[in-house]
């Protein structure tokens, strides 16, 4: 993601507006992850050296997770609490992914390259998500 997008997304003086663009962002790229993985599961699991199946499960729980972080980011205001179970259950899917590689997986050098990308990507979300919130609560 560019520096320049993610400036965009979160250009506001509105505190709560851009912890809704972030919250809205993971939505988005959260359930299309997900998507794709239910949609291409056989293809994608061949290439990243993952299951099938497991591609399939992690897809259909990453589309309701998603479907949940865009509920939550449609709220006003979303709850503080609802908002830091987000952050946690990101930071501990980056690290989870982080470690899969070398823990669960066998994954393919295309496998362990996304792997880490996208747990990166997830942690990033965190971080933003993390800072938005603490700018509401100021």
């Amino acid at each position: 993601m560019s520096a320049t997008l993610l400036g965009s997304i979160a250009r506001t003086g509105v505190p709560q507006l851009m912890l809704r663009r972030f919250l809205a962002l993971d939505s988005v790229v959260t359930t299309g992850n997900g998507l794709a993985y239910v949609a291409f599961s056989a293809p994608l699991g061949r290439l990243l050296g993952i299951g099938q199946g497991v591609l399939f499960g992690l897809g259909v729980l990453l589309v309701a997770y998603g479907a949940a972080v865009g509920l939550l980011a449609s709220r006003g205001r979303p709850p503080a609490l609802a908002v830091k179970a987000v952050i946690e259950t990101n930071y501990a899917w980056a690290a989870l992914s982080l470690l899969s590689p070398a823990v669960w997986f066998t994954p393919t050098l295309a496998g362990t390259v996304w792997i880490v990308a996208q747990g990166l990507t997830v942690a990033g979300f965190a971080l933003l998500q993390q800072l938005a919130l603490r700018s509401v609560d100021e």
